[in-house]
């Protein structure tokens, strides 16, 4: 056998352990060593292995991981998505549908202090879903709008898709971070203005609006301003080139301490369990890292990204019409698989492709991240829609998949303004020093 097919035949098998549920990270550590070991020899084969996983476990880099997902934590914790969820019903509670929409626009300020979709999604679905059930809001439209809306965190920094997208590709995560707040905005503009359509269109979804006072709507927005500022700290500290991206998200997780301090709920208690899911959420993502890594060594070697990036290029199509193929795909494999996960596995093929094709690749890690979050939606298997399904068991997992539906086209809309307008990407990342 030739190295490409022996590659081939690595990810037919990689395809085929994901099938009988082995975890992906342990699937692709698997494939990765055994294929090392047939390409060169055992020796070489078990010394990538370790090598790899010392290398992820050690990385500096990484640290970005544990240290943004403690805030997250802390700030759920300490209640900072309910308050979200109150000041954005202030804010949008006039409008047919206001409920959704503020669910859409909590869901993006708590993916500001997340960085994870179905994180995102479980925690808004607590705090939104008896809402929009109180004021008779259709079950599976409210289910659809929370897992939608869940996905948003995967694109607003802190990302920790973008955080590996950096560590990957050897990008700027503090550049990936800034260009990701434009196209992070556009998406929750694009899922508002989904709601407001359905609504229109079939008004049995949600009841009449009701209007708050202005002065009601500028008291809500009194109970997030602590964490909004800690956002702009560390968001605009990374812009400015006052601190790396690590210890910005030092800063942020010492800042959610003390914010929690500050509103007495700092017990022992919630800090154990801020640390245990921390802990938790942090080695998963690194063994997936670590896996993909031992992986991408043994693709290397096989030249199946070399050759997939060789063959694409002479495809006779424009570099959009590659992209659009690419963009394909990634619709087609998110529906089967976690989003962290299939960036980690495709990442090595396609990231050629796109510099070959002469793209940005802070631009092109935007655009996956964006048609990633199209797969946490969707049917079979979009984790968003499991998640939601779980917290409230009274809505059938085919009602949330359909609500969720509709926000896939506005998506794909996103996908669609991003290649036409690239700008919206790389233009703020020239901002930063």
């Amino acid at each position: 056998m030739t190295d490409l097919q022996v590659g081939l035949c690595g990810i037919a098998l990689l395809f085929l352990l994901l099938a009988t549920s082995m975890p992906v990270a342990f699937a692709m550590t698997l494939v990765g060593v055994v294929g090392y070991a047939v390409m060169v020899n055992g020796n070489a084969a078990l010394y990538i292995l370790v090598t790899d996983y010392y290398d992820t476990f050690s990385n500096y880099g990484l640290t970005v991981i544990p240290l943004f997902v403690l805030m997250g934590q802390v700030a759920f914790h300490t209640g900072i998505s309910q308050r979200l969820f109150a000041a954005a019903q202030s804010w949008f509670g006039w409008l047919r549908g206001g409920l959704a929409m503020a669910t859409v626009g909590a869901c993006t300020a708590f993916g500001a202090i997340c960085g994870s979709g179905p994180a995102t999604a479980a925690t808004m679905a607590a705090v939104a879903l008896p809402e929009m059930k109180r004021y008779k809001y259709h079950a599976g439209f409210a289910a659809g709008t929370v897992a939608a809306g869940g996905s948003i965190g995967m694109m607003i920094p802190p990302s920790i898709v973008f955080i590996v997208y950096g560590v990957m590709t050897e990008q700027s995560i503090g550049k990936l971070f800034i260009a990701g707040i434009v196209p992070g905005l556009l998406v929750a503009a694009l899922f508002m203005l989904t709601i407001m359509l359905l609504c229109r269109w079939r008004p049995a979804l949600a009841p009449p609006a009701t209007a708050e006072l202005w002065r009601a709507r500028f008291r809500a927005l009194s109970g997030v301003v602590e964490i909004l500022a800690l956002f702009a700290l560390v968001m605009g500290g990374m812009f400015a080139g006052w601190f790396t991206p690590t210890e910005a998200a030092a800063i942020g997780a010492a800042g959610s301490l003390v914010i929690a301090a500050l509103a007495r709920k700092l017990t022992w208690r919630m800090l154990a369990t801020a640390l245990n899911e921390t802990l938790r959420t942090s080695c998963m993502v690194l063994v997936i890292v670590a896996g993909a890594t031992v992986f991408g060594h043994f693709l290397q070697i096989t030249n199946v990204p070399t050759s997939l990036a060789q063959w694409m290029a002479n495809l006779p199509l424009p570099g959009w019409g590659t992209m659009l193929l690419i963009i394909g795909f990634y619709l087609v494999a998110g529906a089967f698989l976690d989003a962290l996960a299939l960036v980690m596995l495709t990442i090595p093929i396609f990231y050629p492709v796109a510099l070959k094709l002469g793209f940005d690749p802070i631009w092109f890690g935007v655009v996956i991240v964006l048609v990633t979050q199209m797969g946490v939606i969707s049917p079979p298997v979009g984790v968003n829609v499991y998640v939601v399904s779980g917290m409230d068991r009274a809505v059938p997992l085919a009602s949330v998949f359909k609500g969720a539906l509709p926000f896939l086209l506005a998506l794909i809309v996103g996908a669609l303004i991003l290649l036409v307008f690239p700008q919206l990407v790389t233009v703020p990342v020239t901002w930063v020093r």
